[in-house]
């Protein structure tokens, strides 16, 4: 006789009358879910929604697997998007299509890690279809779990991109027409085009014969990660009882019957990625000075770097050289063996409108690249100080490209250095140089990175002599200012503090 208790364990009587525990629920779930107070004992899918049984799947590889600490769960938007509820794993919530676009940074940031893309048709097959190829194109060595229902389960049943030809929908209550919304998408067979996926296969919840294939394929798809084979990917064709108004065994039935045919199950990748998986190499961080070869013909220019983190905003208006400095600052870190970011922030003016960036150097890895509180503000035009000077902490810095600070400008808590980097750039006969001029007065200023550096890369951006010729001017000229004006004619921030 076989009994249930209250923690989901199945048990059966022995000779002896004792019990033995014969099935479980994974120990990968949480033993109450949360999600509401009165039902801690049971997930918010409907009778029969084929979401449970993948779930339990993709659980009990883990467990198997012995891998659940290292395992990092990233939910849709759909009917699955309470897993973090479910999986007593590393949870991260992506916003509607970008399962595999999250995955993808986390695996990068955490390559030790197990990452787990977990989304429905509507969210992979329609608003996610680039980002899933794209991830699938790299080769990204992560995990995808496409629960393919054929409809828009969450919200309201409308017609979804893998929806059947003839199949009724909310938003195609005459039957899906391909003549007016075109074939449903075949995912599965589009990524097997690709040269850089290692596994793909299609299984489905149909009958106890199928979900034994679909448990396999959820396992060698985990197993293939673990082993860094590179990208896969497991299609479930899953019954959606309550959109396709039929009970359980119906629905169940439905998926053999419809939705196989159309979908057949089969295994579309399987083997070494044609395009193999390429290791990051991790740049060393030296504290001396040093000059040694790099692949890709570049130059390592190793640098003592005082700091652990330096984060950067650099503003002004576009046209002024601001994501272009960024960029440079972006690239010399690179080249000192730094952990870089970038990230550009811009209207659609080409000229004229506002713009700026971020810059994060550091010796660790970088969480984010969104700066709130930057160490060093550069700002180009006075609207960009007024703007964010009050940004910049009291051990911060901040360079204005004038003379002066404006007269009705409250004093700071950031030390500021004011630089008139465009009338220095006229003088040495081209304007588009002040953000060169204002990156050697940061450099000589901060000493964050080399001056050598900054000439290596701009020897490589820069084709045109004439004008690789006046930002090597520009550059001195800057770091000039700082050594023979800036601090003799200092005075203090009680003063309304400038250089």
């Amino acid at each position: 006789m076989a009994v249930e208790s209250n923690t989901g364990l199945v048990a059966a009587q022995t000779a002896g009358n004792g019990y033995e525990v014969i099935h479980s629920k994974s120990a990968v779930f949480y033993d109450f879910y949360d999600r509401k107070s009165e039902l801690q004992h049971q997930t918010h899918y409907c009778p029969g929604c084929g979401h449970g049984i993948a779930h339990k799947l993709i659980a009990e590889a883990l467990q198997d697997l012995g891998v659940q600490d290292k395992t990092i769960f990233v939910s849709p938007v759909g009917c699955s998007v309470f897993a973090y509820y479910y999986f007593d794993l590393g949870n991260v919530q992506a916003a509607h299509g970008r399962a595999p676009a999250c995955a993808t940074a986390i695996k990068r940031a955490c390559p030790d890690k197990m990452v787990i893309a977990y989304q429905g048709d509507g969210d992979l097959a329609a608003i996610g279809t680039a980002e899933i190829l794209h991830a699938a194109n790299r080769g990204e060595n992560i995990t995808c779990f496409f629960v393919n229902n054929a409809i828009y389960g969450m919200t309201g049943g409308q017609m979804a991109p893998t929806t059947l030809v003839g199949q009724t929908s909310t938003t195609s209550p005459f039957g899906r027409r391909p003549s007016n919304d075109g074939f449903p998408l075949h995912l599965c067979e589009l990524l097997a085009t690709l040269k850089a996926p290692a596994y793909i296969e299609r299984v489905a919840l149909s009958d106890n014969k199928n979900i034994m294939r679909a448990r396999r394929a959820v396992r060698k798809a985990l197993e293939l990660q673990r082993d860094g084979a590179g990208f896969s990917l497991v299609e479930i064709l899953s019954p959606c009882p309550t959109i396709w108004n039929l009970d359980p065994l119906e629905a169940r039935r439905w998926v053999a019957e419809r939705m196989i045919p159309e979908y057949p199950l089969n295994v579309f990748r399987d083997g070494t990625p044609q395009v193999p998986v390429a290791a990051v190499p991790q740049r060393p961080v030296a504290d001396v000075l040093e000059i040694a070869p790099r692949q890709e013909n570049l130059t390592v220019m190793r640098h003592f770097h005082a700091f652990e983190n330096l984060s950067f905003k650099i503003a002004g208006f576009g046209g002024q050289g601001v994501l272009l400095l960024g960029q440079l600052l972006t690239e010399m870190g690179m080249r000192e063996g730094l952990e870089v970011s970038w990230l550009p922030s811009y209207g659609p003016e080409m000229r004229s409108g506002s713009a700026h960036c971020y810059v994060c150097l550091s010796k660790k890895r970088i969480g984010a690249p969104l700066v709130s509180h930057p160490s060093i503000l550069v700002a180009m035009n006075e609207p960009s100080l007024r703007k964010f000077a009050p940004e910049v902490p009291a051990a911060g810095l901040i360079f204005y490209n004038r003379n002066n600070l404006p007269a009705d400008m409250l004093p700071t808590q950031a030390r500021v250095i004011c630089v008139p980097a465009s009338e220095i750039a006229d003088q040495l006969g081209s304007a588009k140089a002040a953000n060169i001029v204002m990156l050697g007065a940061l450099l000589e200023e901060t000493e964050c990175l080399a001056p050598a550096t900054a000439l290596s890369v701009l020897e490589d951006k820069v084709k045109k002599v004439s004008l690789l010729d006046i930002d090597r001017r520009a550059l001195t000229a800057g770091r000039q200012f700082i050594d023979r004006h800036a601090h003799d004619e200092a005075v203090t921030q009680a003063d309304g503090f400038a250089y």
